[in-house]
């Protein structure tokens, strides 16, 4: 490249002919390509005053000089010529492919630009392997994922249904730049992750969506569950009692077992795989009643507590009406009840009436005051002895004067 600013007596075309020079611009971009696909090499000129462009692979071969192509390797096809660009595609790309590809001007000196070929290689598809195929609820579990063959190194992530898991991963190189990822993860299951999806995702510029799944099988012990069958209400005397238990688990419950607890089951009671069936109940069958199921994983039980209340009484029938016996309490033929309150109000009204009769004669009474008469003989008062008065007395009557006295 030429100097102008060192001789200042040059003429001034020699010095434009060197600003010309230096205001040329080759430039090319890098370039990522998935192996096997195809990649686009582009070399660009700006100001270009008809300079040569040519292209070279790794190796500084040329594989294209203008818009001839030395290199015996038909996978270069010339995609476009100009001043100003020189563009080669490059198709079925393999690893062996990837280096620095350069673009050269030939000006004095020439001018280089440099095209990086990078080659992506997708992982195959990702392994899972668990340490085991079923697991207990309570128990940990591990599973292993493996993403082989890849360039870069795929990156490993986990989900359990909604949830992401954190794992402990590993990469190899296995080949010269290809690289092997292995990831492990562990948890504690419970019965709600029977059936629950694990996904080990991998991410990798190349692919996308790229997963491997696993379910979960979990064992657990049963969930048991009474259900009385009958009566729909409460337990009476002389009633007869159906239960039955309902035992689900993984795997399904091999053993069902009916027992009365701290006592003997009556000994007339009948079980029946998962029924129990009392009949004629009494008091003395009280207690609490136990359904036991277990399965392999382990065992669960449900209480049912027994009560038997006394035996609903009847009404005896009148012997006025022996026609009439039924006794349903709701419909026709059953008993009057006696309205109590109707009885309060009549004794009340009777007792108010006898309490104003008597304020009444009371005041009567007090109003009119009653007198009577007394006729005594006249002289007995005079007489020497009781005799005389006597004989005075009975004859008397007609000379006696009338005396009045009053009682109050």
């Amino acid at each position: 490249m030429f100097a102008p600013c060192l001789k200042f007596h040059f003429s001034l075309c020699t010095f434009c002919l060197c600003c010309e020079v230096e205001g040329q611009n080759l430039a090319a971009d890098n370039v990522s390509v998935i192996e096997g696909e195809t990649a686009t090499i582009s070399c660009r000129v700006k100001n270009n005053d008809d300079s040569v462009i040519q292209l070279l692979n790794p190796n500084r071969q040329t594989i294209y000089f203008k818009d001839v192509r030395p290199l015996k390797d038909s996978r270069f096809q010339l995609v476009n010529f100009s001043d100003n660009e020189l563009r080669v595609s490059l198709s079925n790309v393999s690893l062996s492919d990837e280096g620095r590809y350069v673009c050269q001007l030939y000006t004095d000196p020439p001018q280089e630009a440099y095209a990086d070929i990078t080659v992506l290689v997708p992982p195959g598809s990702p392994i899972i392997v668990s340490r085991e195929d079923v697991v207990s609820e309570g128990n940990e579990t591990e599973l292993t994922c493996t993403a082989m063959g890849s360039k870069p190194a795929a990156s490993i992530r986990w989900m359990k249904g909604e949830e992401e898991l954190t794992g402990e991963t590993t990469v190899e190189e296995i080949d010269e730049r290809l690289f092997a990822v292995t990831s492990q993860v562990r948890f504690s299951v419970t019965k709600e992750d029977d059936g629950v999806s694990v996904d080990c995702i991998i991410d990798h510029p190349a692919v996308k969506d790229l997963l491997a799944q696993r379910h979960l099988e979990v064992q657990y012990k049963p969930e048991v569950k009474i259900v009385v069958t009958y009566p729909e209400g409460l337990t009476r005397e002389g009633d007869n009692l159906d239960l039955t238990c309902i035992a689900e688990g993984k795997p399904h419950p091999h053993q069902i077992n009916w027992m009365r607890v701290e006592e003997d089951v009556p000994p007339h009671a009948v079980v029946t795989g998962a029924d129990l069936y009392i009949e004629n109940l009494n008091k003395s069958y009280n207690g609490t009643y136990r359904c036991v199921a277990s399965n392999t994983v382990g065992e669960a039980y449900d209480d049912y507590i027994l009560y038997v209340y006394d035996a609903p009484t009847t009404i005896p029938t009148p012997t006025t009406n022996p026609v009439n016996t039924q006794d349903s309490r709701a419909g026709e033929g059953a008993p009057q009840k006696i309205d109590h309150a109707v009885i309060g109000g009549v004794v009340a009204v009777v007792m108010f009436a006898i309490l104003c009769a008597l304020i009444v004669l009371g005041r009567y009474f007090a109003r009119h005051k009653g007198t009577y008469f007394t006729h005594e003989a006249k002289g007995a008062d005079d007489a020497a002895d009781a005799d005389t008065a006597i004989i005075n007395a009975e004859g008397g009557h007609n000379n006696t004067d009338e005396k009045k006295e009053y009682y109050i």
